[in-house]
């Protein structure tokens, strides 16, 4: 089986090629540019998604400080030291930790 494929081997060595026969020709410049344009599209695609999640996380954060400081104000105004100021304090934090671990998708 070697020996008879032999002759080929050598014989395709020994045959030169011309480099304007071998070109991927309108078919394959086609192809390539279809595929740049894809991966365009999706790079433009993906920084749009990136920049609204961004913004969403920069909203979701102020939202939450103003809570926090909503919460601090009326712990302060109903009592000065009490002891139900440091727990608001820390359920409030705890209630920002939670919303920060859960980083679900928006549904459409």
């Amino acid at each position: 089986m070697i020996a008879a494929a032999v002759p080929f081997l050598v014989g395709a060595e020994e045959e030169e090629f011309d480099p304007d026969l071998v070109t991927p020709g309108v078919v394959g410049f086609v192809a390539t540019f279809l595929v740049m344009v894809v991966v365009v599209l999706l790079i433009l695609d993906m920084v749009r998604r990136i920049r609204r999640v961004n913004y969403r996380a920069e909203v979701r954060q102020q939202l939450e400080v103003e809570r926090l400081e909503a919460e601090l104000a009326a712990s302060d105004a109903g009592e000065a030291d009490g002891p139900d100021a440091t727990t608001a304090t820390s359920e409030a934090e705890a209630a920002a930790a939670s919303d920060d671990e859960d980083d679900t998708p928006p549904t459409r």
